[in-house]
């Protein structure tokens, strides 16, 4: 661990019903933090904000890559005012067992989703019991809140909708689902915000599906970042003060790559640098927030994303190749191989800045390896609360590691990753062994590869000598690759990879 001195780096109420809705939603926060769900004065329960971007990599970040062409300024100064992680890790290369592992604590792997994510309409992937973060915050007295998510269901839009946030842990829910899965409107808590009685345009990026009347997408990140920034504001109106914790999945910059009109040409990297420069814009509004209502000195945020980039530049159709931002001379992965998708680093070795003052010394920068599902026992361990044997099965407390302790081993044994196709990996220290040859995704190519007779059957790099992961150590390490792929087979027999606590 080492000191950071310089860091290299909607107006939607026109819509139908939405200005009635949206003053609902205010009466309704407001009564909530009334009945006791105010700001939080003890500093055992700090109050959490976990900021998720969607698609956003390593190497978006101007602290991270001094070649950016994104302007970044407020990732920059959480990141001067807290701690950077340069070995975080995403628990999948895809968005949805990404955010199944931060609620849960659990490799979604474990689930019944054993590759890709969840189509439009997919049935809600959170086992019914399980326990969530937001679940087990509650019972410690926090009042939870997702301003975003992600839900799907063939539902009737005029009843409300079963098995969405608000049962599995989250008191309050704003959001709508990922930007191109219809139905294309807003919901909250369990009911849509307006009904979805037209279909969308073929012009409009994005899956068949019904739509709102005036939906526009560049509209959407804008309403979210107001509806988190009111959150807040109303969490400082109740007595007695109680915590809170925001889980705050972005849209961005995930396709459709649409920025809203203030922030185009900001950067140097076409419609994609914007949208990544109105993803650091939403940081800031909740920054400020949480200063303007006096929780800057008890409240950990986290920032960080799902997967990696697919890098695609958004001048196409609010999409455009893969790799295509490239041309710009930005690469949004930097500096390590590979994109969305992909079992290498640059599909989920993620940015993770996180700030708590008093308890984070500003300016660190960590080395430890950790990964997303860690927010569970993370969270367990601040309150110092014990998990029950059948949660959290794969997170670990980095609460030390936030803290700069001095640590005589790493927190994990070991972090298991995961392809967009199923492809297995598995990192320990500094050897990391993929079971397969290929990327594992369709965002990198090739994606799978057969092996040769009398060639490595997968991957195994020592990424402290060849961070790239250019160098096939396969044939030459027999033993660590039979140690690894004996650790994983025992982490997908028992059940679990943290520790019984």
């Amino acid at each position: 661990m080492r000191k950071h001195n310089d860091l290299d780096r909607r107006d939607f109420m026109k819509m139908t019903g939405a200005a009635t809705i949206f003053l609902s939603a205010r009466r309704w926060v407001s009564t909530a933090f009334a009945q006791g769900r105010g700001g939080v004065t003890n500093p055992d329960k700090p109050n959490i904000v976990y900021i998720l971007a969607d698609d956003m990599g390593y190497g978006d970040l101007a602290c991270q890559n001094p070649q950016t062409k994104i302007p970044t300024p407020n990732l920059d100064r959480l990141a001067a005012r807290g701690i950077r992680f340069t070995d975080a890790h995403s628990p999948s290369a895809v968005c949805t067992p990404t955010r199944y592992g931060i609620l849960t604590g659990r490799y979604c792997w474990r689930s019944r989703l054993k590759r890709g994510v969840l189509s439009p309409w997919g049935r809600t992937l959170i086992e019914e019991g399980r326990l969530t973060v937001p679940t087990m915050l509650k019972t410690h007295g926090y009042h939870t809140a997702c301003i975003q998510g992600s839900y799907g269901h063939g539902i009737d839009f005029s009843k409300p909708v079963a098995s969405g946030p608000t049962t599995r842990g989250f008191d309050y829910y704003f959001g709508t689902s990922v930007p191109n899965y219809p139905p294309y409107c807003f919901m909250e808590n369990d009911r849509t915000v307006g009904i979805p009685d037209r279909p969308k345009p073929e012009s409009m990026f994005g899956h068949k599906g019904p739509m709102v009347e005036g939906w526009k997408l560049e509209r959407i990140l804008p309403e979210l970042a107001r509806k988190a920034v009111a959150y807040i504001d109303n969490a400082g109106k109740g007595e007695p003060p109680t915590p809170f914790f925001l889980y705050f999945p972005l849209t961005a910059p995930h396709t459709p790559i649409e920025p809203a009109a203030r922030f185009r040409g900001k950067s140097k990297a076409g419609p994609y640098g914007d949208f990544v420069h109105q993803v650091d814009w939403t940081v800031g509004q909740i920054m400020d927030a949480v200063k303007r209502n006096g929780f800057e000195e008890n409240i950990l945020i986290v920032f960080t994303s799902d997967n990696g980039s697919p890098a695609r530049d958004g001048l196409c159709g609010s999409t455009g190749p893969v790799g295509s931002v490239l041309k710009f001379g930005h690469d949004p992965n930097r500096p390590w191989r590979g994109r969305k998708g992909d079992a290498w680093d640059g599909g989920h070795r993620e940015p993770f800045v996180a700030r708590w003052p008093g308890r984070i010394a500003p300016g660190t920068i960590s080395d430890e390896p950790i990964c997303q599902v860690d927010l569970m026992a993370t969270c367990a361990a601040i309150l110092g609360a014990k998990l029950p044997e059948n949660a959290g099965e794969d997170s670990y407390n980095i609460l030390p590691a936030l803290e700069g302790r001095k640590m005589s081993k790493p927190i994990r044994e070991a972090i298991v990753h995961h392809s967009a196709d199923g492809l297995f990996a598995v990192r320990q220290g500094k050897w990391k062994l993929i079971l397969g040859l290929g990327s594992g995704s369709g965002f990198s190519k090739p994606r799978r590869v057969e092996p040769k007779p009398g060639g490595p059957r997968g991957q195994l790099y020592d990424l402290h000598a060849d961070p790239g992961e250019s160098k096939n150590l396969w044939l030459e390490q027999q033993d660590v690759v039979e140690r690894l792929t004996a650790l994983l087979e025992k982490y997908r027999k028992e059940g679990r990879s943290a520790p019984r606590l």
